[in-house]
């Protein structure tokens, strides 16, 4: 999660879900972006009419129903998700206990269905999907890149990861941080990525994710990186990063 655009969050979810993957854990991705952008790079069909994440949020369809394998491995299953899910916060308002939807629905699939990682792409706002989401999560990971203005917002972030916490998900915490998108050339990048590092030592990763053509080209293909160019300096470090995450959770 992170309440600004771009900073990578869609990305940072289909390319480590892949890694994890492809090291034999059985991955599940949830798409909760209207714009489906992690369903098109995990190769799942997410047009209108196709069951996604907005049946299951409106109690019409199970996260069983509506999971299809990822083109990328058979170890990893998307929840997709189609543009209806724009009318979601609005279609919901009168529902009961709006803010768990997802949490219930995920805990009745993974009865049957256990899963050794669950990632869930959140769109960029605090409304009531990314709401769902911090309720369903055990962990947030929050993906910032090496540019201006980067740890602004990121303060309120936390504040409202607080909220939560204290009124919904008291397990919640913020588990790891991500930096995207460094630039080694410009000062700017390794300002950033040390200001990061100085206020959460804790939760930043050690692995650094570069700017990489080869890393926006992917979704283009219905790919991930991985898959796209598996030697690609964007794709190891996802990979590092992969790693990292599953030592941190031993």
């Amino acid at each position: 999660s992170n309440q600004k655009g771009g900073v990578g969050k869609t990305t940072t979810a289909v390319n480590l879900a892949a890694a994890l993957a492809l090291k034999g854990m059985r991955v599940l991705v949830i798409d909760l972006d209207p714009q489906g952008n992690a369903s098109t790079a995990l190769g799942v069909p997410h047009q209108t009419g196709t069951l996604s994440s907005y049946e299951v949020m409106m109690g019409e369809a199970s996260i069983a129903e509506a999971v299809r394998p990822s083109t990328e491995h058979p170890n990893l299953l998307c929840l997709p998700a189609t543009i209806d899910l724009a009318g979601a916060e609005i279609d919901l308002v009168n529902a009961e206990n709006p803010r768990r939807i997802l949490a219930e629905a995920l805990s009745r699939y993974l009865i049957q269905n256990p899963q050794d990682y669950v990632f869930i792409d959140s769109p960029p706002s605090l409304g009531l999907l990314t709401v769902n989401a911090l309720v369903a999560a055990t962990e947030v990971m929050v993906p910032i890149q090496c540019e201006y203005y980067a740890l602004e917002g990121v303060t309120q972030l936390i504040s409202n990861i607080e909220r939560i916490k204290q009124a919904l998900n008291p397990s919640l915490v913020i588990s790891s941080i991500l930096l995207t998108m460094y630039d080694s050339r410009t000062k700017l990048s390794s300002d950033v990525a040390a200001e990061v590092k100085n206020s959460f030592p804790n939760q930043t990763l050690k692995a650094v994710i570069p700017r990489s053509v080869r890393i926006s080209e992917a979704p283009s293909f219905g790919q991930t990186a991985i898959k796209y160019d598996a030697k690609n300096a964007g794709s190891l470090a996802y990979q590092e990063a992969a790693i990292e995450l599953a030592q941190r959770g031993v």
